[in-house]
């Protein structure tokens, strides 16, 4: 089921503790989406599949990206 959330007070990436929106998506099967933006423009991304891999992705608001990792699952 997904939601979409508002928040108030997160610390961004890149330090600020600013408001902004999550994304959430998660099934029954194991898939999980899991996305926040930043009101700054930072954001970031958490997605974990059915098969186990995850992927992790975090980008300041400046567009650098600072992590993007991929993990193969077992």
């Amino acid at each position: 089921m997904a939601t979409k959330t508002e928040f108030e007070t997160e610390v961004a990436p890149c330090g600020r503790v600013v408001s902004g929106e999550r994304y959430r998506d998660l099934d029954a099967d194991g898939l999980l989406l899991d996305h926040m933006y930043y009101s700054c423009g930072c954001r970031t991304q958490l997605d974990e599949f059915h098969d186990g891999s995850v992927h992790e992705r975090i980008v300041h608001h400046n567009g650098r990206v600072v992590t993007d990792e991929r993990h193969m699952g077992e």
